[in-house]
């Protein structure tokens, strides 16, 4: 959705551009680990929330929204769906091989 890649960005505008990839993984990580936790048990997790990937981000600092006029709110975008199409091409070639 959304709300969920702008959350996720806004949260990587919040730290270092080293640090940014690194937190996009995590917070993709925490979101499915969440969703599984959900369906498992019929509530959120404590920490993570419900499997979504804005109340994953929504747990950290996030920097005010910019506009798309904001280069770098713009790549950080752009790295929440590279990240997210990459996670979900890594689910889709471990199924397939189960």
């Amino acid at each position: 959705m959304h709300g969920d890649i702008v959350t996720a960005a806004r949260a990587l505008l919040s730290v270092p551009n080293e640090q940014r990839r690194a937190l996009c993984r995590c917070l993709i990580q925490n979101a499915d680990f969440a969703h599984r936790y959900f369906k498992r048990f019929g509530r959120s997790h404590q920490s993570w929330g419900d499997g979504s990937l804005m109340l994953a981000a929504s747990k950290r600092p996030l920097a005010v929204e910019p506009d798309f006029s904001d280069s770098t709110y713009c790549r950080c975008v752009a790295m929440v769906l590279n990240e997210l199409l990459t996670w979900r091409d890594r689910r889709q070639i471990t199924r397939m091989r189960s």
